[in-house]
């Protein structure tokens, strides 16, 4: 029988008794891997050999959890603080036990989160207590780390999912196959097997000698298996945002650009956001620490935004009557929102003033602290857009709004009456989600308050809007979960396989 060289060498390096993997098989070939793997499928297709696969699941430790491994995990790290400060006998106040714990930035949230879900304690109105029958001693995740520092095994397969989604643990599979002689094999291999001189691929050189009407060349199994390969390409959702990028330059607006992290007078105070509204607390904004404050800001603006948030604007303005503070004004936080470009944009302050009519839009990305969820995420990209013209109705918003969504082919839009603190009237927009039937929230949009358009020094209508690229991409592609698209979470093969709607 007469093969070709690497289906000889490997064919010889197999065993009918015991199971080599491919690595093995290439150390004692001195051949490539892959080389290896497409010699043993064709001598499976020739029924000279038996090539198993089974899964190999690969456990490996973060940098975060050898930290806790060093110092202890942060939630023992608490409980351990509570009790010394005796809230194992009563509650005691918890920024007392955090200081006396040692723990920093996200390791306080990250012992907060896990505190009660291991039975630690309770945490309740700023007061925490130890339950006294806990024990740190024997926590499971813990003893999971250090057994796989070890390089020992954890068989509970719920802690290691628990390590995972903790980013403690980074689980990985790999296919693992074995090749086996078969009893044909062994048979073919007392006969004798002698090696083929076979060409496997034809060169240049070959064509312009002519040597290729001499050569035997060896033969291809185009049903085997071959390794899959995942190019790179652009992300589902930058495609969709140059998408909607072509589509508002076709519909006559001009793009925005602006500062990811900017002054709260911009995000907030210019759109005649109160300073005591509740969306402007540090629980609801990411301040910055350094710099913490801006000083390029117009003072005549400053002066005339102030104005409007103690007064109002014309004769039956009320204003807000509360506390309005330059500072907190000047200070950086990043963008809850892209209509701080807005803002930019209609003052004049960014490119000059502006004569209507005029449309701007902007795609960027906007940072919010709400609660993960299908629909939320910490940062997100949000669509802007504002129309400046004389004699704006609603129904211009509306019609406005038709005829970009029936670009993405979402032609059933619903409307709800809204209240935002600077445009009046305002409303929603949901959209029908394709699978589940149910209506989601895709933007927030109205017409610009006199509060918020005077101190600009704008005398016309401006309607304006916010709206989510992630939930537009829910409507056109049916995902239930924007997590599964954009974050650490997101799903790689749903992203692979995901066909992109033109």
């Amino acid at each position: 029988m007469k093969l070709p060289e690497s289906q000889v060498a490997v064919l010889q390096a197999a065993s009918a008794n015991d199971a080599r993997s491919i690595e093995q098989l290439a150390a004692d070939t001195d051949l490539k891997p892959e080389t290896v793997t497409g010699a043993a499928f064709e001598l499976e297709s020739a029924g000279l050999v038996t090539v198993e696969e089974s899964t190999d699941e690969t456990v490996t430790l973060t940098e975060e959890a050898r930290e806790y491994l060093r110092d202890g995990l942060p939630e023992v790290r608490l409980y351990e603080a509570a009790a010394d400060a005796g809230a194992d006998e009563g509650s005691v106040q918890m920024g007392r036990v955090i200081g006396q714990s040692g723990l920093e930035g996200p390791q306080v949230d990250i012992a907060l989160s896990n505190y009660a879900r291991k039975g630690y304690g309770t945490i309740e109105n700023g007061e925490i207590t130890a339950d006294p029958d806990a024990d740190p001693e024997s926590d499971a995740e813990y003893a999971a780390l250090a057994a796989l520092d070890a390089d020992e095994s954890v068989e509970d397969e719920t802690v290691l999912e628990q390590l995972e989604s903790r980013g403690l643990v980074a689980i990985s599979e790999s296919t693992v196959r074995s090749v086996t002689l078969t009893d044909e094999g062994v048979t073919a291999m007392m006969e004798g097997v002698e090696t083929a001189e076979t060409v496997g691929q034809l060169t240049p050189e070959m064509l312009t000698s002519g040597e290729w009407r001499d050569v035997e060349f060896a033969e291809y199994n185009v049903e085997a298996d071959a390794e899959r390969i995942d190019g790179g390409k652009t992300h589902i959702l930058r495609q969709t945002a140059n998408r909607v990028k072509d589509t508002l330059v076709g519909m006559g607006f001009e793009e925005m650009e602006g500062p990811h992290a900017d002054a709260d007078f911009w995000i907030n105070d210019a759109l005649f956001m109160p300073q005591d509204h509740p969306a402007r607390t540090h629980w609801d904004r990411f301040a910055l620490s350094n710099p913490t404050e801006i000083d390029d800001l117009p003072e005549d603006l400053v002066g005339r935004v102030e104005d409007a948030h103690h007064n109002g604007v014309g004769e039956d303005g009320e204003g807000y009557h509360s506390p309005w503070s330059e500072d907190f004004a000047r200070a950086i936080a990043l963008r809850g929102h892209t209509t701080s470009l807005s803002m930019r944009y209609l003052s004049g302050h960014e490119v000059g003033e502006l004569e209507p009519p005029q449309r701007f839009f902007s795609v960027e990305k906007v940072y919010r602290n709400d609660t993960l969820d299908p629909t939320h995420l910490l940062e997100f990209f949000q669509i802007e857009g504002w129309v400046m013209a004389e004699d704006l109705s609603v129904r211009d918003l509306m019609g406005t709004f038709e005829e970009f969504y029936e670009q993405f082919g979402i032609t059933d839009l619903r409307y709800k009456p809204h209240y935002n603190p600077y445009t009046e009237p305002s409303f929603e927009l949901f959209g029908e989600h394709p699978t589940t039937g149910e209506l989601v929230e895709v933007g927030n949009s109205g017409m610009f308050r006199e509060e918020v358009l005077r101190p600009l020094g704008v005398d016309c209508d401006v309607m304006a809007w916010g709206l989510s690229l992630e939930r537009l991409l829910m409507l056109m592609y049916g995902f239930e979960d924007i997590r599964d698209i954009h974050g650490t979470l997101a799903d790689l093969e749903l992203l692979r396989e995901t066909e992109v709607l033109h």
